[in-house]
């Protein structure tokens, strides 16, 4: 069984006060987790203060990005021991608007996934189509370009440790949403590939998770479908009580007595 996992991306909010505030609150709110795994991903500056916050409870840390060499003359960047060093163990590769204002091409996050793997962190890498490769009938050919180019050639135990994250271009931040069919069609064709790249059994236990304007009133038709294994959330990240509704859609309902 493929234990569900719900990552926040927090992107470029919530300066140090108000990371550590909402690490607080998610400290409280989210005790005693035993249905799923919980990851946030803050900006880079507040990294540490929330890691301190974060000790010792269910919730995991992660980075939105990294550079994929060890150390250089790279102004602004960041390694992975760099990520490692702050308490943090996740990092998001290829994230849509990272390959759309950024430049981060297949290659690029190819070589980030590598690097991810070799400083020890757990990487979730994304993938997905625009809304014109959709409407042009290339979202197969999309997807299976990113997973090929990102995964290829990568052995079984390499791939164990790997995340996919299928957000559809389109449905990040706009309010749209992939509907829970035309998700699970995508995580299908996701998972089917990965049985190509790997062997079947490894492809049937790395987790996909969607993500895309998910939203506490829709997370559970998304999350319940078989090959949707948790969700990389924007927006609803950033408010506790959103967040925590998303996990709280994967508890199992209660059973009649």
């Amino acid at each position: 069984m493929r234990r569900p996992l719900i990552a926040g991306n927090w992107k470029m909010h919530m300066p140090n006060p108000e990371a550590v505030a909402l690490a607080r609150q998610l400290r409280a709110r989210l005790r005693g987790l035993s249905h799923c795994d919980v990851l946030v991903c803050p900006p880079l500056t507040a990294l540490t203060a929330v890691a301190e916050i974060l000790t010792d409870t269910e919730i995991a840390l992660g980075a939105q990005n990294l550079h994929d060499r060890r150390s250089g003359a790279f102004t602004g960047e960041v390694s992975g021991e760099m990520i490692r060093s702050t308490g943090a163990s996740w990092v998001l590769s290829g994230h849509s608007e990272r390959r759309q204002h950024f430049g981060d091409t297949d290659a690029w996050v190819a070589r980030k996934l590598q690097a991810a793997l070799e400083s020890g962190l757990n990487p979730i890498v994304c993938v997905g189509e625009s809304l014109e490769e959709r409407e042009a009938g290339k979202l197969e050919a999309v997807i299976q370009r990113q997973v090929h180019a990102a995964l290829e050639n990568m052995g079984d135990d390499l791939l164990a440790r790997v995340t996919i994250a299928y957000e559809p271009v389109w449905a990040i931040g706009t309010g749209l949403v992939a509907t829970p069919e035309q998700a699970q069609d995508v995580h299908a064709l996701i998972r089917s590939l990965l049985s190509r790249i790997g062997s079947p059994r490894v492809a049937e236990g790395m987790r996909v998770l969607y993500g895309g304007s998910v939203k506490p009133d829709n997370a559970a038709d998304l999350l319940g479908r078989p090959d949707i294994d948790g969700a990389l959330v924007g927006g609803a990240s950033l408010e506790v009580e959103s967040f925590k509704g998303i996990v709280d859609a994967l508890k199992p309902a209660p059973k009649n007595l």
